[in-house]
């Protein structure tokens, strides 16, 4: 699975100013240049000359290895810090990691089930749970439209509906009313479906907002039966409504 590895850093002028002296093979990046130094525990950051990585592959025992060369072991990544022959690259003396080997291989990320919005890690070999996490999933768009139903006459929006379809059934004409914004504070960006499955029209309407149509018209729009509006909030009191069915 992917691992995000982040180095001490900051630009040119912050490390001219802190001047650190970085611990013996620890890493700084200037975000400036672009270019990065490798400490020796003794030399303060001004004094250190800029460095630059050489990958030499997998570690092998009869390689000689200098300073900033790169080898990877076991799975995981590390950095010369002193010259070496027949050092294993778990020897700190020599090697400082870079990047540790996962705890298992084929670690499989996904919900924890289809109805909340927890994500679930699982070790890919053993089936084993290995940590839940809370996620924040926004309710609204088009990743599902849960049904809210607005009867047979009439419904008027509240918070929760954000997201939703609400869903006219059963009766002949019908009334969705959208509140005002100090009376139900939708965020801007707000999508909400209206299905019109009465035998009669549903009216959308609401004192004191605007509903847009695409042509350019505004006021209280119509959904002719079998028709859906969609309801897009874009300002305030402003809602952006079409679709099949909408004059």
């Amino acid at each position: 699975m992917p691992v995000q590895i982040q180095l001490r850093r900051g630009t040119t002028s912050q490390w001219s100013t802190a001047n650190p002296t970085l611990a013996s093979g620890e890493v700084g990046v200037d975000t400036t240049l672009t270019k990065f130094k490798v400490g020796n525990g003794s030399t303060a950051w001004n004094s250190l000359g800029y460095a630059s990585f050489t990958f030499q592959g997998a570690y092998a025992g009869g390689t000689t290895y200098y300073p900033n060369d790169i080898v990877t072991y076991n799975g995981s990544s590390y950095i010369c810090i002193l010259q070496s022959t027949g050092n294993l690259p778990t020897n700190t003396t020599y090697f400082s990691i870079l990047a540790a080997a996962g705890s298992s291989s084929g670690d499989v990320v996904g919900p924890a089930s289809s109805t909340d919005n927890v994500l679930a890690v699982f070790d890919g070999t053993t089936g084993k749970l290995l940590k839940n996490s809370t996620l924040a999933i926004s309710s609204v768009g088009y990743i599902n439209s849960p049904q809210t139903s607005g009867g047979a006459s009439a419904y008027s929006l509240v918070l929760a509906d954000a997201g939703n379809h609400v869903y006219f059934t059963g009766g002949s004409t019908a009334t969705l009313t959208v509140p005002t914004n100090s009376s139900q504070a939708f965020p801007v960006g707000t999508t909400i479906l209206a299905v019109n499955n009465n035998s009669g029209n549903l009216t959308i309407s609401g004192a004191g907002v605007t509903f847009q149509l695409a042509n350019g018209t505004t006021g209280n729009r119509t959904v002719a039966t079998k028709g859906m509006a969609s309801l897009l909030k874009v300002a305030t009191d402003t809602w952006w409504v079409t679709g099949p069915g909408v004059t």
